[in-house]
């Protein structure tokens, strides 16, 4: 399968969606068939030990500026790495996006070439987990609809957004995509794995000015198995209800506050100190945690983190990993107590424990995590209770920080060491009266937030990265420009 772009024009746009759709069904990967091939051309090489991993990709979206078609495309991706292992125990990667027998034959023969400069101080396996039986998954596969309809959806909901309040001008940053995929892992050892998977997402960013004020922007993401069950209503609600909420902003004074984050915010922050449950950062010594920090205190006593992407709430939950693992709930806090790491065949060789699935594919393979879970440890006292930022006994005296959203990640987080500094968008409380943040600044170091934590407030909530409810931590420092 070769990789394809198109962007059509309103006029063309029918015909390219149909036959993209059309394309992605006629294009479904055959795995036994697949193995069958590989396994073929392997002996005919002298090769022994392979495996490969493939992702296959069509994808449909649109963009839209003031009413207008800005952009409407349609994909047809593939990603497939071919791993080989030679005589030595040495492995050779190669990357291709052809899958005919020719394609699979250069791959094998190039990764085989690769192998004699592979790394012996660190050589992955074959997971011991990569035929164990995988987790049964509710993921019903949705019809593609026209790019026209999703075009008039989007329209639509840019309307409805900008009708809102008048201070709204523009939506900048939006988006409606429908993607269907499909996933393979196989190798010379057995494993045969395929999962097929739709999806839809959308994006609402809205752009609000008022005469002689800074503009403000806040936005809303929705996630779904097809089109039809995106709850766009709800992502209008939020992306206006936020933007307008942050056109009232006045300046705030530098000092020390208990801060509230939103359940996205406080996410993005442990997504951004992820290295501290990741196993191959730990080796490579780039991790707050060493090697014998599993069974340390981490945070308060009341915490919970989990890694769980079988939670139904995670739209794209993958069944196994790129080395064939199946995926697994995994607790990496468990009473403010580090539990567990997480893992590859290599790193969990190192430590002496299984893969957890966590593993990417390559000669170094990389580990990353699926979707958190974030929460009060069942059976503790879960902190302080009946905790409300928006009632005003408390918030009185300085106020609280509702730290909304959390800018430059990127930038402003030094994993290694964990201090943070960042940008953000949120509001000042007082009196139960909230009133948005000119600009301000939220810093400190990841393990002592994790122990400043004062407890959870409401129900977890869903969003793209996890579950989990507002948080509470006291005593981080805010700069702002008051």
């Amino acid at each position: 399968m070769t990789p394809t772009t198109a962007a059509v024009t309103p006029s063309t746009a029918t015909a390219t969606a149909t036959a993209t759709a059309d394309n992605a069904a006629a294009s479904g990967l055959d795995a036994a068939a697949l193995r069958g091939t590989l396994e073929r051309l392997a002996a005919s090489h002298g090769i022994r030990q392979w495996d490969l991993g493939a992702s296959c990709s069509t994808d449909i979206s649109v963009q839209v500026d003031r009413g207008e078609a800005k952009q409407m495309k349609g994909a047809q991706r593939s990603a497939i790495t071919v791993r080989v292992w030679n005589d030595e125990g040495l492995v050779g990667v190669t990357s291709t996006s052809d899958l005919s027998d020719a394609g699979l034959e250069t791959a094998l023969v190039g990764a085989r070439a690769a192998s004699a400069f592979g790394n012996p101080d660190d050589t992955p396996a074959f997971s011991p987990l990569a035929t164990a039986p995988l987790p049964e998954l509710e993921q019903p596969l949705r019809p593609a609809r026209p790019i026209l309809r999703l075009l008039d959806t989007l329209q639509d909901a840019e309307r409805q957004l900008l009708e809102r309040h008048p201070a709204i001008g523009t939506v900048p940053y939006n988006g409606l995509a429908q993607r269907l995929s499909e996933r393979l892992y196989l190798n010379s050892a057995g494993a045969c794995r395929q999962q097929r998977l739709s999806t839809a997402s959308l994006y609402l960013y809205a752009r609000a000015e008022e005469t002689g004020r800074k503009p403000r922007s806040a936005g809303a993401v929705r996630m779904a198995y097809g089109v039809d069950d995106l709850d766009v209503a709800g992502c209008i609600d939020e992306a206006a209800e936020r933007t307008i909420s942050h056109l009232d902003y006045g300046p705030i004074d530098t000092g020390r506050y208990t801060c509230v984050f939103t359940p996205e915010a406080f996410l993005d922050l442990i997504g951004a100190f992820s290295s501290l449950f990741n196993a191959r950062a730990v080796l490579d010594g780039v991790s707050l945690s060493g090697r014998n920090a599993i069974g340390q205190p981490l945070a308060v006593p009341f915490l919970s983190i989990h890694d769980n992407g079988l939670h139904p709430g995670n739209i794209g939950a993958a069944a196994f990993d790129g080395e064939g693992t199946p995926t697994r709930p995994l607790a990496l806090v468990e009473g403010g107590v580090l539990r567990h790491f997480l893992h590859s065949e290599a790193t969990a060789r190192a430590f002496g424990v299984e893969p957890t699935g966590h593993a990417g594919m390559g000669a170094k393979v990389s580990v990353s995590p699926d979707w958190f879970e974030v929460g009060p440890t069942p059976g503790s006292d879960g902190g302080q209770q009946g905790l409300d930022h928006r009632a005003p006994g408390q918030s009185d005296g300085p106020g609280l920080v509702v730290i909304d959203s959390l800018s430059a990640l990127h930038a402003g987080v030094k994993a290694s060491q964990g201090s943070f500094s960042l940008p953000f968008d949120g509001w000042l409380v007082r009196g139960g009266e909230a009133r948005s943040i000119e600009a301000a600044t939220v810093a400190g170091d990841i393990r002592q937030l994790l122990n400043a934590i004062v407890g959870f407030e409401g129900e977890a909530k869903i969003t793209p990265d996890g579950l989990c409810p507002h948080v509470w931590v006291e005593d981080l420092s805010i700069t702002g420009d008051a």
